[in-house]
């Protein structure tokens, strides 16, 4: 046995008697449901630690998220629904099916060839056709640029034919100009329309591009965040130099 194995043995140790009776009562108190938020949130901070490129912080980042899995196929034992070995089994089952060109004698000649297959075989697993291409599908709580995203990916991959950019610049003008007649008629439905119309154009734009959407509007955001708190201590540095003033003149 490998310091690997000794380790995930030891992990799984620690999460069982979590959950013991004599365990910790947070841990005890945990559902699948109350869980939850947390594996989202952690596979949030993973993303960020690799943005940053912090070997460190993405090592401690991997390790909360393996801890959420562990703990929540632990969840699951207690039920007697399914066990570890058996997430682990059908994870590894999975991978060995779709790479038919890894682990079989088939062959593909291209990576589009290769997305192709792959993308049959989710859907016989599924139960889908095979030749339904329309696969657009996503987990609804992806952050709505994201979802956007992989769709307009998803179907310009299976050979839906956009507008080329100058169309959708077009179109971005058109759009906008019909939030602002939605804002100033005051249609709060019109305005949350238009608002997902023109989001949902900019991403396409985004694409085409080669930007990812949500992380140009993260920037945008921590700019705003920057030069906000950059104002809001300027504005303090002047009251603090109002007061002094005013002290010295009395």
């Amino acid at each position: 046995m490998n310091q690997s194995e000794k380790n995930f043995i030891e992990l799984q140790r620690v999460i069982k008697k979590l959950r013991a009776p004599d365990g910790c009562p947070w841990d005890q108190q945990q559902t699948p449901q109350s869980f939850k938020p947390y594996i989202i949130e952690e596979a949030h901070e993973l993303a960020e630690a690799i943005d940053h490129d912090d070997s460190e912080h993405i090592k401690e980042e991997l390790g909360d998220l393996l801890f959420q899995v562990v703990f929540l196929s632990r969840l699951y034992e207690e039920k007697k629904q399914f066990f570890l070995a058996d997430v682990i089994d059908a994870i590894t089952t999975k991978m060995i099916r779709r790479h038919p060109h890894v682990f079989e004698d088939k062959k593909v000649n291209s990576l589009e060839e290769q997305r192709r297959s792959w993308l049959k075989i989710k859907a016989k697993e599924k139960g889908r056709k095979e030749q339904n291409k329309g696969d657009l599908d996503f987990p609804s709580s992806l952050p709505a640029l994201t979802k956007a995203l992989r769709v307009s990916e998803r179907a310009a991959k299976n050979d839906f034919q956009w507008p080329d950019q100058a169309e959708f610049l077009a179109s971005l003008d058109e759009k906008k100009e019909e939030l602002s007649r939605a804002v100033n008629a005051e249609t709060s439905q019109d305005i949350f329309n238009k608002i997902g119309d023109l989001l949902f154009l900019i991403v396409h734009i985004g694409r085409i591009n080669k930007i990812n959407c949500e992380d140009a509007l993260n920037s945008a955001t921590d700019k705003f965040i920057s030069d906000y708190n950059r104002r809001s201590k300027k504005e303090e540095s002047d009251r603090e130099t109002s007061s002094i003033s005013k002290k010295l003149n009395r």
